[in-house]
Parts: C-alpha cells; sequence; structure tokens
C-alpha cells in the first residue's frame, strides 16, 4: 500500500495491518473447521507448516550461510521450541474443530497469561503482585467459560487441549525471548519452519489422505493465511507503538463471533461472553504493564541510571 495509506499517521497503518492480520487468522480457523470433517488437526496443521516453510525459503536463500550456520549449544532449544509450537497448533487447530469458534478463540488468549507463569519460571523475571492478580483473574474467566459446574457443563477435552496448546505456544514466546540472545530472527524463523516440517511429518503420514481436487485450494490457504497472519502481525507492531495497538489484536474475537454466527449458525452463551471479557481485561492489563515496564527501563538507561 502507497500514496494515502503511507500518509496516515504510523499507529492507523499498524492498526490496519493488525486488523488485517486479524482478518487472516479467522478465516484460516474458518477452513480448518469447514475441512474437519475429512482432515484430521495434525494432517491440516502439515499443510499449514508447508506453506510456513515455503514462506521461510526466501530468507533461507538470501543468505545461506548467515541463517543456516547456528551454534550447535542453541539446537536443542531451537528443537524444544519446534516441539512445543507442533504440539500447540495442533492442539489449537483440533479446538476450533470441536469448539464454537467465539469460545475457543476466546480459550487462546490465555497465553499471554501462561508466558508471565513460564517467564518468571524459566527466565527468572520479577512478577509483581499486580501481575499475579491479573493471572488469576484471567483464569477465572477460563472457569466462566467451561462452567464445572450443574448439569450443563461445558468441560470436556476440547477445552483442556485449548488450555495445553496456550501453555505450549507461550512456551514458543518464553523460547524466543531466550533464542534472540544468540540468533537472528531469521535463524529462528527458518530452522523452526525446517524442524517444524519434520516433526509434523510422521503425524500426517500416519494418517495420511491425498487432497481432493475441490479441498487443495482450501488447504493451500490455510497455510497462506497462517504465514499472512504472523507477517502482518509483524509489520503492524512494527510500524505503530504497541501500547496503542494491543488492543487490536481483540478483534479476533469479535470477527470470531461473527464468523461463527453467519457461516456455521454457532451462538455463543452468556458464559461464553462473560468469560471471555474477563480474560480480555486481565490478558490487556498484563500487555500494559509490560508495556510500561520496559518504558521504564529504556527511561532509565537514557538517564544513565544502572
Amino acid at each position: 500500500m502507497k500514496g494515502p495509506f503511507s500518509r496516515l499517521a504510523p499507529n492507523v497503518q499498524g492498526a490496519v495491518w493488525l486488523l488485517l492480520s486479524a482478518v487472516t487468522f479467522v478465516g484460516m480457523t474458518i477452513l480448518v473447521k469447514h475441512l474437519s470433517g475429512d482432515y484430521p488437526s495434525h494432517l491440516q496443521n502439515f499443510y499449514r507448516q508447508t506453506g510456513s516453510l515455503i514462506v521461510a525459503i526466501p530468507f533461507m536463500l538470501r543468505s545461506p550461510r548467515q541463517v543456516l550456520l547456528v551454534p550447535r549449544a542453541t539446537m536443542p532449544a531451537l528443537f524444544v521450541r519446534s516441539l512445543l509450537a507442533t504440539v500447540g497448533m495442533v492442539l489449537l487447530l483440533y479446538t476450533y474443530e470441536a469448539m464454537p469458534m467465539a469460545e475457543a478463540n476466546a480459550l487462546s488468549f490465555t497465553r499471554p497469561l501462561w508466558v508471565v507463569l513460564l517467564a518468571a519460571l524459566f527466565l527468572r523475571e520479577t512478577i509483581g503482585p499486580s501481575r499475579i492478580a491479573a493471572v488469576v483473574v484471567g483464569f477465572i474467566g477460563v472457569v466462566i467459560i467451561m462452567r464445572p459446574w450443574g448439569a450443563d457443563t461445558a468441560l470436556g477435552w476440547p477445552h483442556l487441549a485449548a488450555l495445553v496448546s496456550a501453555l505450549c505456544l507461550a512456551g514458543t514466546i518464553t523460547g524466543v525471548k531466550s533464542l534472540t540472545r544468540d540468533l537472528s530472527a531469521s535463524s529462528i524463523l527458518v530452522w523452526s519452519s525446517i524442524m517444524g516440517e519434520l516433526l509434523c511429518l510422521p503425524l500426517a503420514l500416519a494418517d495420511w489422505r491425498w487432497p481432493s481436487p475441490a479441498d487443495l485450494i482450501p488447504l493451500f490457504l490455510i497455510g497462506l493465511l497462517s504465514a499472512a497472519n504472523q507477517v502482518l502481525f509483524i509489520k503492524g507492531m512494527a510500524v505503530g507503538e504497541a501500547a496503542v495497538l494491543a488492543p487490536i489484536d481483540y478483534a479476533r474475537l469479535v470477527l470470531s463471533i461473527i464468523a461463527g454466527l453467519v457461516v456455521f449458525g454457532e451462538w455463543p452463551d452468556a458464559f461464553t461472553y462473560v468469560g471471555a471479557g474477563v480474560i480480555v481485561v486481565s490478558t490487556l492489563y498484563i500487555t500494559m504493564r509490560e508495556i510500561q515496564s520496559k518504558r521504564a527501563k529504556t527511561l532509565a538507561i537514557d538517564a544513565g541510571q544502572p
């Protein structure tokens, strides 16, 4: 986009990129749910990962030595991150197959809650009482969505899969924070794509089926939309201010509710709305506190403080 778009304020440009990112994510989940009767989540993830690998090829060809030659000591961490990403994505796709879109999307927003806990455990980051309270409140929202009480309980394997998926994907975020100390973003992207493809292959072969001609385009679009989602999100955050743009990501939840209603006839109940609201507020608070903390550290460094 050039011309009028480039003259917009950076935060407006960033908001547009993030909204497009939300659209691509919801589009991907619609296709996943549409194909779920014929292609299980692990097979769909193989096609999604193949799309990511195709996107990574230009980074590999641009400077193969710098991207592919990484310190041997980082390989175990790269493998663990790729394993967590594979398990997390298979479970995430399964939740969208098995649950209403709004409910699955709401539970996917628990990822920042897990990131806080993992950062404290493995990166030794200090967590204040306010962030601990926000994490507790966020998981109260999860309980509201699951409503494990009464005869109409919604608790089941898909809910557990959603939470384990969020935990695994939170582990990949924590892993990136650790790996960026030694590796470039391009190296992490390429090696994660290669390892992810190899990890997906055995699961795909165990339940393999050749796509019908009618399914080739949707399966290709799953991979394309998945890659576009990541690129658009990164682009938006690079252009605008994180503090301003962070709430925009929650457009995914609104779009998922609309898509679930229009495409699949899903009507979220009151528990889903209330629980999703609690999760959004708690994770948004954690995000804002993280941004404020980074700003404070930057100001301290600029002022010459240790």
